[in-house]
């Protein structure tokens, strides 16, 4: 617990906190680890499942594997490391997140300042017109077999807002870098940072806290590296930060 108090006393100390999260912090609302033996790459191949090339040249393939990824993450409920970040930045310790996550779930536990860097699972749009649609619009499409999904607007296809293999990187995160230039505590939370571009975010940052239950390759020049579940330890930094 001695880790936790400092850890707490370097939140409290702090100007600027942000911060990073990464597929860790949701395994805990079922949601499996993209990248362990458990998760979804280990059914599909994701450069094939969850690809421009793919979603455009054979539809098909991707409606019966990509697709199913992505509906499945609008089911699940936030736990109590996305709610403990909302009430850290509600309370004033935390100015918001990066994530590398598209599963809402930070928005559902009521976080307000959320740089999604691979995008997000809530809407869909026509890459025709640009028209907007929440998922359901999609979803409805795919169930009543119309493959790929057409826009009522122009007839164009329409699209999840996810980040894909074959993408450009979001506006977030170029406005994610600029959080990070005057930050200056990045607790990294349920991220091995091995993904690019993301991985180089901490570089910015000259004090790191690290929450995952693998090595990453900044722990060396990490302050406070926790190997433990992120929800456990989040809640005990909160619950120190408040009252210790």
């Amino acid at each position: 617990m001695e880790n936790i108090k400092k850890a707490a006393e370097l939140i409290k100390n702090s100007k600027k906190v942000f911060a990073l999260t990464g597929a860790g912090i949701s395994t805990e609302s079922g949601i499996p680890d993209f990248r362990s033996s458990s998760g979804y790459y280990k059914k599909f191949d994701p450069i094939r499942a969850l690809s421009v090339d793919t979603m455009i040249g054979d539809p098909k393939r991707f409606y019966s594997e990509g697709y199913l990824i992505l509906k499945d993450l609008n089911d699940r409920k936030p736990n109590n490391g996305h709610i403990v970040l909302a009430k850290l930045e509600e309370e004033g310790y935390l100015s918001g997140i990066i994530t590398q996550n598209i599963d809402n779930l930070h928005f559902e536990a009521g976080s307000k300042n959320v740089y999604e860097v691979h995008g997000e699972t809530r809407g869909v749009h026509c890459i025709k017109c640009g028209a907007k649609y929440d998922f359901n619009y999609l979803k409805n499409k795919i169930e009543d077999g119309e493959i790929p999904p057409k826009c009522e607007e122009c007839g164009g296809v329409v699209r999840s807002n996810v980040v894909m293999f074959g993408d450009m990187m979001p506006d977030d995160y170029t406005k994610a870098t600029y959080e990070l230039q005057d930050t200056d505590l990045l607790i990294v939370i349920g991220s091995s940072l091995t993904v690019s571009p993301v991985n180089f975010l901490p570089r910015y940052v000259e004090d790191l806290i690290i929450i995952n239950n693998t090595p990453t390759p900044e722990d060396r020049r990490a302050k406070f590296v926790f190997r433990e579940n992120s929800g456990e330890v989040l809640m005990n930094i909160y619950n120190e930060v408040m009252n210790g």
